[in-house]
């Protein structure tokens, strides 16, 4: 008897608990959804607020875009300490995770974290002054095996895109090119253009017009696969570095323990609008390439390219300060 009354006991526990689920899935959203970002005006920012315009009216709530300034640590820190319910998001880029591999975080980006959706990518451009006597990525490699460091490349700060993707090609191609430090990926471009630097591996939103005008030349893209941004170009991996991949990146995030519908339904409905032509179209205008993953496929990623840039960072000497 006594055993029976535990089994009943056990199984209205589950039947509450389930219920209590249920109840806190219907209830999602309960309150505005806020979208914590970087700074007004950059492509962090473009992609928060396309996504809190076409959402609001679906998940009938207002959709709030919160920009906070001081870097990644800052804003990432905000939406880890959240609560996990699904009313705080964060919409950034790489330096989200190449951030804590040079600093110090006060958080983990795979532990502290639920993946909503890898959005966009765009991959970075092999850009050389006209003046530079190469028109291929094995033209290029030739020359800096025939002049060892005698090449440069123009960068923003360590750890940018422009960073990694330069000294990965180095890396792979067995070359030893220089790195001419800039403040930021506009003036690195800009010292390409005006012959301060002989080559970049650009941002290919920020280069197509000067590829066009034939201010710079343009030997590949760093996606393994060619892209519609810049369509023609090959590809490093398949003009002589098989493997090569770098990419910018922009994903949608949730503090850890956010439960699973409640991530599903966010994905849903970012992926919808993303998806939309008139989104699709500005964000393609914008030098990005739309995704939507799920976000299985979205942590796997990340994942794999922490482990490659750990390896990067460990074969540069760079140490987390």
């Amino acid at each position: 008897m006594q055993l029976a009354r535990s089994i009943v006991s056990t199984v209205l526990i589950g039947m509450s608990v389930l219920a209590a689920g249920a109840a806190c899935g219907q209830a999602f959203p309960s309150k505005p959804i806020r979208i914590v970002t970087s700074p007004v005006g950059g492509t962090n920012d473009i992609m928060a607020r396309l996504i809190a315009q076409e959402t609001a009216a679906p998940l009938g709530v207002p959709v709030i875009v919160d920009n906070r300034g001081g870097g990644g640590n800052v804003y990432g820190d905000v939406v880890a300490k959240s609560a996990p319910d699904g009313h705080t998001l964060l919409v950034t880029g790489n330096a989200f995770w190449t951030g804590p591999l040079l600093r110090k975080a006060p958080f983990d980006p795979l532990t502290d974290f639920a993946t909503v959706t890898l959005a966009t990518t765009s991959p970075n451009v092999i850009v050389v002054h006209p003046s530079l006597p190469v028109k291929s990525v094995k033209d290029l490699i030739a020359l800096a095996k025939a002049r060892p460091g005698e090449l440069n490349y123009a960068s923003g700060q360590i750890g940018s895109g422009t960073h990694l993707a330069g000294e990965l090609f180095g890396i792979m191609a067995h070359v030893k090119i220089v790195r001419v430090s800039y403040k930021g990926a506009g003036p690195a471009l800009n010292g390409v253009i005006t012959g301060e630097a002989q080559l970049m591996f650009a941002i290919a939103g920020s280069a197509l017009p000067h590829m066009k005008s034939g201010r710079l030349r343009a030997l590949a893209v760093s996606s393994l696969e060619p892209s519609p941004l810049v369509p023609g170009l090959p590809t490093i991996a398949s003009a002589g570095l098989p493997g090569y991949e770098a990419l910018q990146i922009q994903g949608v995030w949730a503090p850890a323990k956010t439960p699973a519908a409640v991530v599903n339904r966010l994905k849903d409905e970012i992926v919808r609008v993303l998806n939309q032509p008139t989104v699709k179209k500005r964000l393609f205008d914008s030098g990005l390439e739309v995704v939507g993953s799920t976000p299985k496929a979205f942590a796997d990623f990340l994942e794999a390219d922490m482990a490659k840039l750990r390896k990067l960072f460990q074969d540069l000497g760079i140490k987390a300060q």
